[in-house]
């Protein structure tokens, strides 16, 4: 017994070592979170961002540099405003320091003071009429747009801010936003890319850029949060559209929109009527999300036909093309002429490097989610992701982040930013390296 002393005072000594580098990391940690947070927050305007700035923050865009932002104006396309608010709120959560609750207080005061009348957003909103002492928005006309998850994300945001935070403004603000996703549902379940309508491709029945799946998305949500019934019976709706506007076997996929007569509808010139694998893909994700939600399988009926048109266009390399040309299943491509090309050679370089033309689009991922759920029903499997994580599995899970953790620290600079290679500051950035920094903060807390 005498020679097993040593070695365990040395296995303490190590065990303490570790421990005392695990704490060293985790304070590391959250101080590069509140620094970055720091800085973050003194260049936002009124509470909100451009999703892009100069490093020295004379010029502001946003979603690219060939969108200028004005001096007032705050982006709420992603990863905009709503997505930083999103990530300040989370950053609350995991650390309980109510600074970051302030910030994203503000970053939803932002938001419902730039919502329309109508209850949505458009890409952009000019918040030079919010003061800190203004205690009613001053809403403005306008159309608002359903595209890249800008009114639903916005939505979704006060909703989370609404779960934490009891005030008037919000509580207007939600009520509003869902009221505008209920308005403005089509009674056969879709919904527009704009809303109020405004003519053209952007009033098609649209699941380009996920328009329909995150309506659908933040209605169960809301019914997650509320209760409310109309909320759910609108999203049942949404997963009907889905099914009703499958195309027909042999290519059983879905299209980027649809025309009043439910046929596959262009949009802008380089976007020809086609059967989209990214859209089947999502739509097959929407799908058995509903299923689990509603508990309901008949969501889980259409995807077969779907996985069978997918397998059978496949390319090589496991990649997809984006659009499929209907009748004939050949990849097809598009391009400012309007026209249709059948290589991604006779299209001009700015068409062939602006847009996605192959990818694998997530079908594969869509595919074995479907798989799971089907193997284990829709109760049972939703039962099974309710279980929390245990602490071995947390434990486990910041270990695996130390190494992502160590680079994200290295690169904050002396003043709190993460600078990109192009020297430019981008909410983007921002979002990616304080998610990393917030997973890691609690799973290492649980330790």
């Amino acid at each position: 017994m005498r020679r097993t002393l040593p070695v365990a005072a040395a296995l303490a000594a190590l065990l303490a070592s570790v421990a005392s580098a695990d704490d060293a990391l985790l304070n590391q940690a959250r101080h590069a979170m509140a620094k970055a947070t720091d800085y973050f927050t003194s260049i936002s305007t009124n509470g909100g961002w451009a999703g892009i700035y100069s490093i020295d923050l004379k010029q502001r865009w946003g979603e690219a540099v060939y969108e200028k932002a004005r001096p007032n104006e705050i982006w709420v396309q992603p990863p905009g405003t709503p997505t930083v608010g999103k990530t300040l709120l989370r950053a609350f959560r995991v650390t309980r320091d109510k600074s970051y609750l302030a910030a994203a207080r503000n970053t939803g005061r932002a938001l419902v003071w730039g919502q329309r009348m109508q209850g949505g957003w458009g890409h952009r909103v000019d918040v030079s009429h919010l003061t800190p002492q203004a205690r009613v928005p001053e809403r403005r006309k306008g159309h608002c747009t359903f595209d890249d998850n800008i009114s639903q994300g916005a939505v979704d945001f006060l909703m989370d801010l609404d779960e934490t935070l009891d005030e008037p403004w919000l509580d207007d603000g939600v009520a509003l936003g869902l009221a505008f996703l209920l308005r403005s549902q089509f009674p056969n379940g879709a919904w527009p890319q704009w809303y109020p309508l405004r003519g053209g491709y952007h009033d098609c029945y649209t699941f380009n850029d996920n328009a329909i799946n995150d309506c659908i998305r933040v209605l169960l949500d809301a019914h997650r949060r509320y209760g409310r019934r109309e909320h759910l019976e609108a999203a049942k709706r949404g997963g009907d559209f889905i099914i009703l506007s499958q195309v027909k076997a042999p290519q059983s996929g879905w299209a980027q929109q649809y025309s009043r007569d439910l046929k596959p509808a262009r949009a802008r010139s380089f976007e020809p009527a086609a059967v989209c694998s990214a859209t089947t893909a999502r739509n097959i994700r929407t799908l058995v999300n509903l299923a689990v939600y509603a508990r309901d399988t008949k969501y889980l009926k259409p995807i077969p036909a779907a996985l069978d048109w997918l397998d059978r266009s496949k390319l090589a390399a496991g990649l997809w093309a984006r659009l499929y040309e209907v009748g004939t299943n050949k990849p097809i491509y598009g391009d400012r002429d309007g026209k249709i090309h059948y290589t991604l050679d006779e299209i001009s370089e700015e068409r062939r490097t602006g847009y996605s033309w192959q990818s694998g689009y997530g079908v594969e991922a869509a595919a074995a989610y479907y798989k799971r759920v089907r193997e284990m029903g829709p109760a049972a499997y939703a039962k099974s992701r309710a279980k929390q994580p245990s602490a071995s599995s947390l434990a486990r899970r910041a270990t695996g982040l130390e190494s992502k953790v160590k680079k994200v620290i290295a690169t904050l600079d002396s003043e709190g930013r993460w600078v990109d290679d192009d020297q430019k500051i981008r909410c983007q950035t921002f979002v990616a390296n304080m998610r990393v920094l917030c997973d890691y903060v609690q799973s290492a807390s649980a330790r």
